[in-house]
């Protein structure tokens, strides 16, 4: 009994951190995805739907309105995804709705303003390099995955 009480109380105490890393390594799954065959499976990238609300739960503490506006901020992408032709993937659109649930939109904003800047100087060294050309595409995902993971890190997120 005396464990079990240790345990609940540590839990309680550290549910931030264990839910930042359980969201870092699901994020760190779908990059390998991401790498490797340049698909998000739908189920695994579903599986981040109950993780972000469990996490933001249990994280509560911005309002439920930066929350839903950082869920909804992914229908933004999803156009984006119609528009382009998925040039922009829906699994990445999905992924950025699950991201914005888990962060809110402020933090989501943060995050995709480090992704975007990381994804473009990858590309400017590629092209420079000749490596790519401008029609080439490569997967966004380990672009978000680093820009969460350095955002915790230096603790940018709430």
């Amino acid at each position: 009994m005396y464990g079990e009480g240790v345990i609940r109380i540590w839990l309680s105490e550290n549910a931030g951190i264990l839910f930042r890393m359980l969201f870092a390594i699901y994020l760190l799954i779908l990059t390998v995805m991401d790498i490797r065959t340049r698909q998000l499976h739908l189920g695994v990238l579903l599986l981040g739907f109950p993780l972000a609300v469990a996490g933001r739960i249990t994280l509560g503490n911005i309002p439920a309105a930066l929350v839903i506006a950082g869920g909804a901020s992914g229908a933004l992408f999803v156009i984006v995804s119609r528009m382009t032709e998925e040039a922009f993937g829906y699994g990445d659109s999905i992924l950025i709705t699950i991201t914005g649930i888990f962060l809110g939109i402020w933090d989501l904003l943060a995050m995709l303003v480090t992704a975007f800047f990381l994804a473009a100087v990858f590309s400017g060294i590629m092209l420079s390099r000749k490596i790519y050309t401008r029609k080439s595409s490569f997967p966004f995902v380990p672009f978000l995955a680093a820009a969460y993971l350095g955002g915790v890190v230096i603790g940018a997120y709430g």
